[in-house]
């Protein structure tokens, strides 16, 4: 007996809600012109990694425990001496999530991470840069539930770069909105 091929629910959200959404709202002719999230990006930059090495390595595990993928360190392409960083010193960690893992991830960013931020009013709308693509920080890593809180010993911030195949950043912010992103009204 075959076994079923797990489908994420954001992706099947995605077909069942978020095209007509579209395709009633822009008019698509074509399928294929249809706006979609293509990657996410999450990149988490550790500045005191400058003092210790290993901070950095703390952090891409992290970050793979949160986005359930490896990690990769980031490192100084030249060296800087005004902020003691020499070439090839590693800075921090990144990945790029995409297909299954960036609708899980999704999933999670938007029901479970952002709702237990503290103080939050809404993603800024104005955080798109021109091509489609949203970019917004959050200053815990902490608030992602694969992060046991009694063993992170230091709170780091990351960044999480969402890009979509959108053409303006008025389709990519009307697809965002489709998949629930809390905008302010």
């Amino acid at each position: 007996m075959a076994e079923a091929k797990y489908e994420p629910r954001l992706k099947k959200h995605y077909s069942a809600v978020v095209q007509p959404k579209m395709l009633e709202q822009f008019g698509y002719k074509n399928p294929m012109q249809m706006p979609r999230i293509d990657k996410i990006v999450l990149n988490m930059g550790v500045g005191e990694s400058t003092a210790d090495s290993k901070k950095a390595r703390i952090a891409a595990a992290d970050l793979t425990l949160i986005a359930g993928q490896k990690a990769v360190v980031t490192r100084a392409k030249k060296s800087i001496a005004t902020f003691k960083v020499r070439e090839d010193m590693p800075l921090g960690a990144k990945v790029t999530l995409r297909g299954t893992r960036m609708y899980d991830f999704l999933d999670r960013l938007i029901n479970i991470a952002l709702p237990r931020v503290r103080d939050f009013r809404g993603l800024n709308p104005k955080s798109f840069d021109g091509r489609g693509n949203f970019a917004m920080g959050i200053k815990e890593h902490i608030v992602f539930p694969e992060i046991d809180y009694d063993k992170v010993d230091q709170i780091w911030g990351m960044d999480v770069i969402v890009c979509t195949t959108a053409e303006t950043d008025d389709e990519a912010r009307a697809l965002l909105a489709a998949f629930n992103f809390p905008f302010p009204q």
